[in-house]
């Protein structure tokens, strides 16, 4: 008999100590729950597009992207009449937030495409024919993002060669939503759905702030 109490003993400690060891695991993702409630969750939403999804998802990297252009932008809207929020919401979606090769390596922010001896022969995509396609087409290249961002608002002052008033009303717009659908319709890029995913951006990082001085 004693011998069976002491197998008792045993296992009833044994119990206890698995007992002890569930109830700090709960505890300890409890004390994680409530953590994660009190930080919340990294903001983020979904702009698509017929073909693609693109994520926006915020983070410091991100803010401090656009901290760093958005004094240029404010400069070149006194100078050219450009609202800041198209110049940054452009810079975003056309480069991924200056990591796209073309931003990283030649400072092209905006995909403009060049057609002298200094533009430099990429890979992008175009949606031609309902579809999107991989082609090769040259590009400009610049000594950094502010000659980028520069360049940029005289195409819409100045147009192209065969329209000088292509992106007028791109000027002439007194808010960024108007102004995306000035874009969209001046051909700007061949995406069906630039002027949403423009206008997604604008909204998700609050740029139409940079509007008001």
């Amino acid at each position: 008999m004693a011998r069976r109490k002491v197998t008792r003993k045993k296992w009833k400690k044994k119990v206890d100590h698995l007992s002890s060891i569930v109830i700090s695991l709960l505890a300890l993702y409890g004390f994680f729950t409530v953590m994660k409630m009190m930080i919340g969750d990294i903001p983020n939403s979904l702009a698509s597009s017929s073909s693609n999804h693109v994520l926006v998802e915020s983070s410091p990297s991100h803010e401090a992207f656009i901290e760093q252009l958005a004094p240029t932008a404010q400069q070149l809207q006194d100078e050219f009449g450009v609202l800041p929020s198209i110049i940054l919401g452009q810079a975003i979606l056309e480069s991924d937030w200056g990591t796209s090769q073309l931003a990283a390596s030649y400072y092209n922010l905006y995909g403009i495409k060049g057609y002298d001896d200094t533009s430099v022969m990429l890979e992008t995509k175009e949606f031609v024919d309902g579809k999107w396609k991989t082609i090769q087409a040259p590009f400009k290249v610049y000594a950094n993002w502010e000659e980028s961002m520069r360049d940029h608002s005289l195409l819409f002052v100045n147009g192209v060669d065969w329209n000088p008033q292509l992106y007028h009303a791109v000027l002439q717009a007194t808010n960024y939503r108007d102004a995306a659908a000035a874009l969209q319709s001046a051909g700007y890029a061949t995406d069906p759905n630039y002027q949403e995913k423009i206008v997604s951006v604008i909204e998700n990082y609050q740029l139409a702030q940079y509007d008001s001085r």
